[in-house]
């Protein structure tokens, strides 16, 4: 996935390696997204130390914290996306029966990172009058492939609408959306582009019922014509599953936001533990899926929440305790290339014991595994490129690093011992 050639190009093409000198850009690659990307180092000067020893070169504080450059992000920012487009490509997956006709079933949704508070100026927090600092990481997953197709950063008070932008892309796909991306106006142009969602109907809502999908025995109400608060609690069945009518305004064109309607699907599922119907919006026909599917789906939206929490508590995607932003953007980078190092190679344990059952692959249990291995990992993936580690080079780290730098401070020992 991450080829010498490809990476040495990269390097050459985002300006990261100018001239070939002691940075190597196969080695830092690999000692950032198997080093701070598992947490096993949490400071550019360890982080260092873990570059010399893999490369067998000493090199000045400078040269290594001046590498922390535009071109160090952008070049890391190339490797993502080659990542996710090398895995898309790879990965082959067989929907099931009833979602057999989709091209994928796609999550979008963002997480917030807390950076050092003298940051507030330049990333303000959402909620805050100047005290704290944070970006938002938008991320875009197949929940099917269990893998990113799109990441991008945020400054945090980026409205969610504005992290994601529907286009043919979207065509036979299924978008699962969170209220936070509620917006009629949204819903429609998904549609439009041939793409489907899945999204929670919004608490306040109260669309006018134009069709019912099903029939009912008996006595029951007529619900065509009439708006959802006032046939809800009137409901004695456990689903209600019907066509909606609801009217928003288009993008404006010309100064003017001219207004529009759009038919969408309801679905109302009886919850008896919340004593309350849990409602959804889709456009999938209910000869496709049933009522029931309908939640289920929707309930897939929990992988990307289990994603994130994998980056903060595995891939150190919430270790930034840094001022410097250009630090902050490439280890949000390395953190988004670990997961993808990470997914490659559970796909090849998948593949060689392909019929134990996936469920039990875990995605938390899988990123603790991997990262207490990822130093294993280091030393095979540098030793299949013809870097190995020597005692020598040992020797050369302990002795250049050890050395306290205040050379002029006075010591006990110095007094008393030769």
């Amino acid at each position: 996935m991450f080829s010498p050639d490809f990476l040495r190009k990269t390097a050459a093409e985002t300006g990261l390696i100018k001239r070939e000198r002691k940075i190597d850009a196969v080695i830092i690659f690999w000692v950032l997204v198997l080093s701070f990307g598992v947490r096993l180092q949490r400071s550019l000067a360890s982080l260092k130390r873990s570059y010399e020893k893999e490369a067998h070169e000493k090199l000045s504080d400078s040269s290594w914290y001046y590498r922390f450059t535009p071109e160090l992000v952008e070049f890391l920012k190339a490797c993502v996306l080659h990542g996710i487009e090398y895995l898309a490509q790879e990965q082959s997956y067989n929907l099931n029966k009833k979602l057999f006709q989709f091209r994928d079933v796609l999550i979008q949704d963002s997480t917030i990172v807390r950076l050092h508070s003298s940051l507030a100026k330049l990333y303000p927090a959402a909620r805050s009058k100047g005290e704290a600092a944070g970006l938002k990481i938008a991320v875009l997953v197949s929940a099917v492939g269990n893998t990113p197709e799109s990441v991008a950063i945020h400054n945090e008070r980026t409205n969610e609408l504005k992290t994601i932008k529907v286009g043919p892309w979207i065509k036979g796909k299924i978008l699962l959306i969170d209220l936070g991306f509620y917006k009629y106006q949204l819903f429609a142009r998904i549609a439009e582009n041939g793409g489907f969602l899945v999204s929670r109907l919004k608490d306040n809502s109260n669309p006018m019922i134009i069709k019912a999908n099903r029939s009912w025995r008996g006595q029951s109400i007529d619900v065509c014509g009439a708006y959802l608060q006032d046939v809800l609690p009137k409901l004695k069945r456990q689903i209600l599953d019907v066509e909606i009518e609801v009217s928003f305004k288009r993008r404006a064109y010309k100064g003017v936001k001219r207004p529009d309607t759009h038919r969408f699907r309801l679905v109302a599922i009886y919850n008896d533990e919340d004593e309350k119907y849990h409602t959804y919006i889709t456009n999938i026909n209910s000869d496709i899926l049933e009522p029931e599917d309908i939640g289920k789906l929707y309930g897939a939206r929990w992988d990307i929440e289990l994603m994130f929490k994998e980056l903060k508590s595995r891939y150190a995607l919430d270790a930034l305790d840094t001022k410097n932003p250009l630090i902050i953007e490439a280890l949000i980078w390395v953190a988004i290339l670990t997961l993808l190092v990470s997914r490659r190679t559970y796909f090849n344990v998948r593949k060689i014991h392909p019929g134990k059952n996936i469920v039990r692959f875990t995605q938390l249990r899988w990123s603790i595994i991997f990262a207490e291995n990822a130093d294993d990992q280091l030393t095979l993936i540098l030793r299949y490129l013809g870097i190995t580690r020597t005692w020598e080079t040992l020797a050369g780290v302990y002795d250049s690093q050890a050395l306290d730098p205040h050379v002029n401070r006075e010591r006990f020992r110095a007094e008393w011992w030769a």
